[in-house]
Protein backbone atom coordinates (compact mmCIF):
# COMPACT_ATOMS: atom_id res chain seq x y z
CA UNK A 1 0.00 0.00 0.00
CA UNK A 2 1.60 3.19 -0.63
CA UNK A 3 0.43 5.75 1.85
CA UNK A 4 0.83 9.92 0.49
CA UNK A 5 0.96 12.94 2.78
CA UNK A 6 -0.01 16.00 0.73
CA UNK A 7 0.65 19.79 1.98
CA UNK A 8 -0.04 18.76 5.67
CA UNK A 9 -0.35 22.13 8.10
CA UNK A 10 -0.80 22.15 11.78
CA UNK A 11 -0.95 24.55 14.14
CA UNK A 12 -1.51 24.53 17.68
CA UNK A 13 -2.71 28.61 18.40
CA UNK A 14 -2.41 31.48 16.44
CA UNK A 15 1.58 31.40 16.42
CA UNK A 16 2.34 27.84 16.51
CA UNK A 17 2.70 26.45 13.28
CA UNK A 18 4.19 23.00 13.72
CA UNK A 19 3.44 21.07 10.61
CA UNK A 20 4.06 23.65 7.33
CA UNK A 21 3.16 22.23 4.00
CA UNK A 22 4.40 18.22 4.46
CA UNK A 23 4.37 15.89 1.49
CA UNK A 24 5.45 12.71 1.04
CA UNK A 25 4.99 9.10 -0.34
CA UNK A 26 5.85 6.00 1.58
CA UNK A 27 6.26 3.13 -1.08
CA UNK A 28 4.77 -0.33 -0.12
CA UNK A 29 7.41 -1.59 1.64
CA UNK A 30 9.45 1.02 2.55
CA UNK A 31 11.11 1.85 5.88
CA UNK A 32 10.51 5.55 5.44
CA UNK A 33 12.11 7.90 8.01
CA UNK A 34 11.02 11.07 9.56
CA UNK A 35 14.48 12.76 11.16
CA UNK A 36 15.02 16.14 12.57
CA UNK A 37 15.79 17.90 16.15
CA UNK A 38 12.67 17.85 18.93
CA UNK A 39 10.06 20.42 17.80
CA UNK A 40 10.71 20.12 13.90
CA UNK A 41 7.02 18.69 13.84
CA UNK A 42 7.99 15.07 12.94
CA UNK A 43 5.87 13.46 15.57
CA UNK A 44 2.65 15.23 14.96
CA UNK A 45 3.10 14.40 11.58
CA UNK A 46 3.22 10.64 12.75
CA UNK A 47 0.51 10.96 14.87
CA UNK A 48 -2.06 12.65 11.95
CA UNK A 49 -1.17 9.54 9.90
CA UNK A 50 -2.58 7.22 12.83
CA UNK A 51 -5.51 9.50 13.32
CA UNK A 52 -4.87 10.65 16.65
CA UNK A 53 -4.56 14.64 15.36
CA UNK A 54 -6.34 16.14 12.74
CA UNK A 55 -4.52 18.50 9.74
CA UNK A 56 -5.94 21.80 9.74
CA UNK A 57 -4.78 21.40 5.78
CA UNK A 58 -3.95 18.74 3.43
CA UNK A 59 -4.91 15.30 2.88
CA UNK A 60 -3.83 11.87 4.09
CA UNK A 61 -4.52 8.69 1.40
CA UNK A 62 -3.64 5.21 2.05
CA UNK A 63 -3.55 3.95 -1.41
CA UNK A 64 -6.35 6.33 -3.13
CA UNK A 65 -8.67 6.51 -0.23
CA UNK A 66 -8.43 9.40 1.86
CA UNK A 67 -7.95 8.97 5.79
CA UNK A 68 -8.45 12.21 7.46
CA UNK A 69 -11.93 11.75 8.69
CA UNK A 70 -11.15 7.78 9.51
CA UNK A 71 -10.73 7.22 13.13
CA UNK A 72 -7.48 5.59 13.87
CA UNK A 73 -9.20 2.35 15.14
CA UNK A 74 -10.02 1.97 11.46
CA UNK A 75 -7.03 2.70 9.88
CA UNK A 76 -5.22 -0.48 10.38
CA UNK A 77 -2.34 0.92 11.56
CA UNK A 78 0.08 0.01 14.49
CA UNK A 79 1.83 2.33 16.90
CA UNK A 80 5.93 0.98 18.80
CA UNK A 81 6.18 3.79 21.33
CA UNK A 82 9.61 4.74 23.18
CA UNK A 83 8.42 3.54 26.57
CA UNK A 84 7.01 0.31 24.98
CA UNK A 85 3.38 0.75 26.64
CA UNK A 86 2.87 -2.71 26.74
CA UNK A 87 0.17 -4.16 29.43
CA UNK A 88 2.75 -5.35 33.38
CA UNK A 89 0.15 -7.54 34.06
CA UNK A 90 -0.20 -9.86 30.91
CA UNK A 91 2.20 -12.37 29.69
CA UNK A 92 3.81 -11.62 26.29
CA UNK A 93 1.63 -13.99 24.55
CA UNK A 94 -1.08 -12.09 25.99
CA UNK A 95 0.23 -8.58 25.01
CA UNK A 96 0.55 -9.94 21.40
CA UNK A 97 -2.94 -11.43 21.27
CA UNK A 98 -4.42 -7.93 22.40
CA UNK A 99 -4.24 -6.52 19.07
CA UNK A 100 -5.89 -9.44 17.00
CA UNK A 101 -8.82 -10.52 19.80
CA UNK A 102 -9.64 -6.30 20.12
CA UNK A 103 -10.51 -7.05 16.07
CA UNK A 104 -12.70 -10.19 17.11
CA UNK A 105 -10.30 -12.94 15.20
CA UNK A 106 -11.23 -16.16 15.45
CA UNK A 107 -8.99 -18.29 18.54
CA UNK A 108 -7.07 -20.02 15.20
CA UNK A 109 -5.87 -17.35 13.59
CA UNK A 110 -5.45 -15.22 16.81
CA UNK A 111 -2.79 -18.07 17.89
CA UNK A 112 -1.37 -18.21 14.36
CA UNK A 113 -0.94 -14.41 14.10
CA UNK A 114 0.71 -14.26 17.59
CA UNK A 115 3.27 -17.44 16.74
CA UNK A 116 4.46 -15.77 14.02
CA UNK A 117 4.80 -12.73 15.73
CA UNK A 118 6.86 -14.37 18.01
CA UNK A 119 8.74 -15.76 15.57
CA UNK A 120 10.19 -13.23 13.75
CA UNK A 121 10.98 -11.32 16.71
CA UNK A 122 12.58 -14.45 18.34
CA UNK A 123 10.51 -14.49 21.70
CA UNK A 124 9.28 -17.72 21.32
CA UNK A 125 10.43 -19.41 24.13
CA UNK A 126 9.90 -16.13 26.54
CA UNK A 127 5.79 -16.10 25.74
CA UNK A 128 4.88 -17.10 29.29
CA UNK A 129 6.63 -14.39 30.56
CA UNK A 130 5.74 -10.94 32.16
CA UNK A 131 7.49 -7.32 31.02
CA UNK A 132 8.70 -7.01 34.66
CA UNK A 133 11.08 -10.04 33.48
CA UNK A 134 12.16 -8.79 30.45
CA UNK A 135 14.90 -6.35 29.83
CA UNK A 136 14.58 -3.21 27.81
CA UNK A 137 15.25 -4.65 24.33
CA UNK A 138 13.12 -7.65 24.84
CA UNK A 139 9.89 -5.25 26.09
CA UNK A 140 10.39 -3.20 22.92
CA UNK A 141 10.61 -6.50 20.74
CA UNK A 142 7.49 -7.54 22.33
CA UNK A 143 5.74 -3.82 21.27
CA UNK A 144 7.38 -4.62 17.97
CA UNK A 145 5.66 -8.63 17.70
CA UNK A 146 2.51 -6.83 18.80
CA UNK A 147 2.50 -4.52 15.79
CA UNK A 148 3.04 -7.18 13.29
CA UNK A 149 0.30 -9.18 15.20
CA UNK A 150 -2.36 -7.29 13.35
CA UNK A 151 -1.00 -7.14 10.06
CA UNK A 152 -1.23 -3.83 9.30
CA UNK A 153 -0.57 -1.14 6.30
CA UNK A 154 1.28 1.21 8.33
CA UNK A 155 3.35 0.42 11.27
CA UNK A 156 4.39 4.00 12.79
CA UNK A 157 7.61 4.10 14.99
CA UNK A 158 8.02 6.81 17.73
CA UNK A 159 11.86 6.99 18.58
CA UNK A 160 11.73 3.16 19.80
CA UNK A 161 15.18 3.00 20.32
CA UNK A 162 15.23 5.78 22.70
CA UNK A 163 14.88 4.46 26.20
CA UNK A 164 17.75 1.86 25.27
CA UNK A 165 21.20 2.27 26.47
CA UNK A 166 24.21 1.75 23.85
CA UNK A 167 24.19 -1.71 23.46
CA UNK A 168 20.68 -2.53 23.30
CA UNK A 169 20.25 0.25 20.49
CA UNK A 170 22.87 -1.40 18.30
CA UNK A 171 21.92 -5.05 18.58
CA UNK A 172 18.20 -3.51 18.42
CA UNK A 173 18.87 -1.91 15.01
CA UNK A 174 20.44 -4.94 13.50
CA UNK A 175 17.24 -6.63 14.60
CA UNK A 176 14.73 -4.27 13.24
CA UNK A 177 16.71 -4.17 9.90
CA UNK A 178 16.53 -8.14 9.82
CA UNK A 179 12.60 -8.14 10.82
CA UNK A 180 11.87 -5.26 8.34
CA UNK A 181 13.48 -7.51 5.44
CA UNK A 182 12.03 -10.34 6.72
CA UNK A 183 8.77 -8.97 6.58
CA UNK A 184 8.71 -6.15 4.41
CA UNK A 185 5.71 -4.11 6.46
CA UNK A 186 5.64 -0.45 5.04
CA UNK A 187 6.79 1.92 7.91
CA UNK A 188 7.03 5.44 9.16
CA UNK A 189 9.98 5.95 11.58
CA UNK A 190 10.71 8.64 13.48
CA UNK A 191 14.09 10.00 15.26
CA UNK A 192 16.40 12.51 15.81
CA UNK A 193 19.07 9.67 15.72
CA UNK A 194 20.89 10.19 12.40
CA UNK A 195 22.56 6.51 13.35
CA UNK A 196 19.40 5.30 13.48
CA UNK A 197 18.57 6.94 9.51
CA UNK A 198 21.67 5.79 8.19
CA UNK A 199 21.57 2.25 9.03
CA UNK A 200 17.56 1.61 8.86
CA UNK A 201 16.17 4.02 5.90
CA UNK A 202 15.12 2.77 2.81
CA UNK A 203 14.85 7.08 2.14
CA UNK A 204 14.91 10.17 4.83
CA UNK A 205 13.07 13.00 5.35
CA UNK A 206 15.03 15.68 7.03
CA UNK A 207 12.71 18.14 8.85
CA UNK A 208 13.58 21.82 10.18
CA UNK A 209 10.40 23.77 11.96
CA UNK A 210 7.76 22.08 10.37
CA UNK A 211 9.15 21.80 7.15
CA UNK A 212 11.15 19.03 4.77
CA UNK A 213 14.39 20.24 3.86
CA UNK A 214 15.37 17.00 1.74
CA UNK A 215 14.19 13.55 0.67
CA UNK A 216 16.56 10.52 -0.45
CA UNK A 217 18.19 7.96 0.31
CA UNK A 218 20.29 8.01 3.46
CA UNK A 219 23.93 7.94 1.34
CA UNK A 220 22.27 10.17 -1.18
CA UNK A 221 21.39 12.75 1.56
CA UNK A 222 24.69 12.61 3.24
CA UNK A 223 26.66 12.76 0.54
CA UNK A 224 25.10 15.27 -1.57
CA UNK A 225 23.18 17.87 1.16
CA UNK A 226 21.45 20.39 -0.46
CA UNK A 227 21.93 22.38 2.36
CA UNK A 228 23.72 23.55 5.37
CA UNK A 229 21.13 22.05 8.01
CA UNK A 230 20.46 18.64 5.81
CA UNK A 231 24.67 18.26 5.90
CA UNK A 232 24.92 19.16 9.79
CA UNK A 233 21.76 16.87 11.05
CA UNK A 234 22.81 13.80 8.76
CA UNK A 235 26.42 13.66 10.23
CA UNK A 236 29.32 15.65 11.04
CA UNK A 237 30.85 17.99 8.75
CA UNK A 238 33.28 21.40 8.61
CA UNK A 239 31.70 24.12 6.37
CA UNK A 240 33.40 27.44 4.68
CA UNK A 241 31.57 30.45 3.80
CA UNK A 242 32.30 32.01 0.49
CA UNK A 243 35.58 33.35 -0.11
CA UNK A 244 37.11 31.93 2.83
CA UNK A 245 41.26 31.62 2.61
CA UNK A 246 40.73 28.19 3.24
CA UNK A 247 38.70 27.25 0.72
CA UNK A 248 40.42 28.39 -1.95
CA UNK A 249 43.39 26.22 -0.85
CA UNK A 250 41.18 23.20 -1.35
CA UNK A 251 40.13 24.64 -4.93
CA UNK A 252 36.38 25.58 -3.87
CA UNK A 253 34.97 28.41 -5.99
CA UNK A 254 35.28 31.35 -4.43
CA UNK A 255 31.06 32.30 -4.54
CA UNK A 256 30.03 29.12 -2.99
CA UNK A 257 29.75 28.40 0.93
CA UNK A 258 31.34 24.65 1.02
CA UNK A 259 31.75 21.89 3.42
CA UNK A 260 33.45 18.64 3.76
CA UNK A 261 33.34 15.41 6.15
CA UNK A 262 35.67 14.72 8.68
CA UNK A 263 36.45 11.47 6.89
CA UNK A 264 37.41 12.91 3.67
CA UNK A 265 40.51 14.74 4.96
CA UNK A 266 43.47 12.47 4.30
CA UNK A 267 46.80 13.19 6.58
CA UNK A 268 49.69 13.32 4.22
CA UNK A 269 53.32 15.28 4.32
CA UNK A 270 52.11 18.74 2.34
CA UNK A 271 49.04 20.82 1.97
CA UNK A 272 47.00 22.50 4.11
CA UNK A 273 48.93 23.01 7.51
CA UNK A 274 47.14 22.30 11.16
CA UNK A 275 47.68 22.21 14.83
CA UNK A 276 46.11 19.40 16.73
CA UNK A 277 44.29 21.38 19.60
CA UNK A 278 42.21 18.38 21.16
CA UNK A 279 41.95 14.46 20.16
CA UNK A 280 39.88 11.49 20.86
CA UNK A 281 40.69 8.13 20.98
CA UNK A 282 37.77 6.25 19.76
CA UNK A 283 38.80 2.42 18.85
CA UNK A 284 38.79 2.30 15.11
CA UNK A 285 38.93 5.83 14.61
CA UNK A 286 40.41 9.10 16.40
CA UNK A 287 38.60 12.93 16.29
CA UNK A 288 40.71 15.65 16.06
CA UNK A 289 39.71 19.13 16.65
CA UNK A 290 42.43 21.33 15.09
CA UNK A 291 43.33 24.61 13.81
CA UNK A 292 44.66 25.80 10.68
CA UNK A 293 47.09 28.81 9.81
CA UNK A 294 44.20 30.65 8.83
CA UNK A 295 42.28 30.33 12.19
CA UNK A 296 40.05 27.80 11.25
CA UNK A 297 39.05 24.92 14.10
CA UNK A 298 38.12 22.00 11.90
CA UNK A 299 37.21 18.38 13.15
CA UNK A 300 39.27 15.50 11.30
CA UNK A 301 39.05 11.85 11.52
CA UNK A 302 42.19 9.87 11.48
CA UNK A 303 43.17 6.27 11.74
CA UNK A 304 45.64 6.64 14.42
CA UNK A 305 45.90 8.98 17.70
CA UNK A 306 47.87 12.26 17.15
CA UNK A 307 48.82 14.26 20.35
CA UNK A 308 47.70 17.86 21.17
CA UNK A 309 50.38 20.27 20.08
CA UNK A 310 51.34 18.19 16.96
CA UNK A 311 51.39 19.73 13.58
CA UNK A 312 50.22 17.79 10.79
CA UNK A 313 48.91 18.36 7.27
CA UNK A 314 45.94 17.21 5.50
CA UNK A 315 43.89 17.61 1.95
CA UNK A 316 40.69 16.97 0.58
CA UNK A 317 39.86 15.72 -2.60
CA UNK A 318 38.08 18.19 -4.74
CA UNK A 319 34.89 15.80 -5.39
CA UNK A 320 34.68 15.16 -1.62
CA UNK A 321 33.71 18.72 -1.22
CA UNK A 322 30.37 19.34 -0.93
CA UNK A 323 28.91 23.34 -2.57
CA UNK A 324 25.85 24.63 -1.00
Amino acid sequence: MTITVNHLVKSFGPDNRVVNDVSFAIQPGEMFFLLGPSGCGKTTVLRMLAGFVEPDEGDILFEKKRMNDVPPQDRNTAMVFQNYAIWPHLTVYENVAYGPRARKLDTSTIEKRVTDALRVVRLEDLAQRKPAQLSGGQQQRVALARALAVEPDLILLDEPLSNLDARLRLELREELQRIHRETRTTCLYVTHDQEEALSLADRVAVMNQGRIEQIGAPSEIYEHPVNEFAARFMGEINVLAPGNPLAAMLGAPSDRKIGFRPESAHLTGDGVAAVVKHATYLGSKAELAVETATGETLKLWARKMVPPGEKLHFQVAPESLILF
